[in-house]
């Protein structure tokens, strides 16, 4: 039995989401324990491609429990629509629950947030516009809805017509946009809360109860470590924490009963929206990547700007979410590279930096110091053990083990889940040293 939390070890877009579905098959249970609609995993099973927003990547196994944690802010009407693709895909969701104390994202939401993201001009933070900010702020405010306000039509149209008066303040004199109808937004949210009535659960409660009869438990979270609203390259941050210890808050569980954390990094670095990245690189092989890699956000269809591999976020992913092991993703993206690049530290204002500085406008002045290491110009896309990578790739897996000083557990080489090493399975395997202090290839 283990219960593993799963996170972004960069900027998002790591690839957990198939990362998510590979530990899925040990996994009786699969929680997603923050952000919303503005996050997205693409799985591809065969040769059908899943575009998961909301629902956890488990629900692609028949026998898995999903379940979206109270640290989530649903969108009713994403979720449905999301739903009604998988069942149109034959994708059952009757394994799915929702938590009742989870925050309901409202249409003034999604407003307030497209406005102030068009009011900020030149200093844009780089929002979907997907109302998940604003959701997240009532939350804090304590004027959210939750979903279980939501199912109680007794007091729902009170706590509704209050809001959006308060609201309409806001959207009328500050943004100069047209006020919503409260009795139409009522109406429309009691067919949404009836669609999902039954989805609807004390999640705190069955995470618990599973973890009491030694189910393995899959914490799931979107976005990564540098956009955690605390931990992250701040301003240019998400409005949730998907760091590891937001699993235990975003689940309603208590730290001692997770047994491990692996984080996902890709074998180079993306960032998709505003702020700094000191190893951007804007043209030649950046755009390579961009293509070989198919860098488009999963729910925005944004490019992600490309650039090589940071371990200097990368050391900081391992301090700030205590990593026991490592996936590296899309490491076949670099098969055409003629040479690789690994930021080894920054140069600031003409001094080393080793360490992830803290001020946004400090970060925005580091430069790189770079390593190169030879590229192996060879396809590794086919290749299922260690054994069969080339020379040059496995030495570039050990050097980032090295640098992370943390092993790789699983490496992909593709989209698929066939195109995946498994050096050790992070849910029933023992924790050892792999690709890490020099140590020989293992194959599992």
């Amino acid at each position: 039995m283990a219960n593993v939390v799963v996170i972004g070890a960069q900027w998002g877009d790591e690839g957990k989401g198939k990362i998510t579905d590979l530990l899925s098959r040990s996994a009786d249970v699969v929680v997603r324990y923050q952000g919303g609609v503005n996050a997205g995993h693409t799985v591809v099973v065969k040769d059908q491609t899943f575009k998961l927003h909301l629902i956890p990547s488990g629900i692609l196994y028949p026998e898995t429990e999903c379940v979206i944690g109270s640290g989530t802010v649903i969108d009713p009407r994403a979720l449905i629509d999301e739903l009604d693709k998988l069942d149109e895909l034959g994708i059952s969701s009757q394994n799915l629950f929702i938590s009742n104390a989870a925050h309901v994202t409202m249409p003034y939401h999604r407003l307030i947030d497209q406005a102030a993201e068009e009011r900020r001009g030149a200093k844009k933070i780089g929002t979907t516009k997907r109302g998940i900010g604003p959701t997240y702020a009532d939350k804090s405010e304590r004027i959210g809805l939750r979903m279980i306000d939501l199912l109680d039509y007794a007091t729902l149209r009170d706590q509704i017509e209050w809001t959006i008066q308060y609201k309409n303040g806001i959207l009328e004199k500050l943004y100069d946009l047209e006020p919503l109808d409260p009795v139409a937004v009522v109406d429309e949210y009691i067919q949404y809360a009836e669609r999902l009535r039954p989805h609807v659960i004390d999640s705190s409660l069955h995470v618990y109860q599973a973890i009491r009869q030694r189910k393995n438990v899959l914490f799931e979270g979107a976005q990564g470590t540098l956009l955690d609203l605390d931990h992250g390259t701040y301003p240019y941050v998400t409005s949730s924490n998907p760091v590891a210890g937001g699993a235990c808050i975003g689940t309603g569980i208590g730290p001692t009963v997770i047994d491990r954390v692996i984080g996902v990094a890709k074998a180079y670095t993306t960032r998709v929206g505003e702020g700094p990245f000191p190893t951007e690189l804007t043209c030649g092989v950046g755009e390579q990547l961009c293509t070989r890699g198919a860098e488009f956000g999963t729910t925005t269809g944004r490019r992600r700007r490309c650039g090589w591999f940071d371990a200097v976020i990368g050391r900081y992913a391992v301090r700030i979410n205590g990593l026991d092991c490592l996936a590296i993703t899309k490491l076949d993206v670099l098969d055409e590279v003629d040479e690789i690049k690994v930021c080894v530290a920054y140069e600031l204002d003409g001094s080393r930096c080793e360490e992830l500085p803290s001020s946004a406008y400090a970060f925005a002045r580091c430069k790189p110091i770079y390593k190169t290491l030879p590229g192996w110009k060879q396809p590794t896309d086919h290749c299922r053990s260690l054994s069969d990578l080339p020379k040059a790739a496995l030495d570039y897996l050990k050097f980032l083990a090295e640098l992370m000083e943390v092993p790789i557990a699983i490496v992909s080489l593709g989209a698929s889940r066939d195109q995946t090493i498994i050096v050790e399975d992070p849910i029933h395997g023992p924790k050892r040293a792999l690709l890490y202090e020099n140590s020989e290839p293992q194959v599992a």
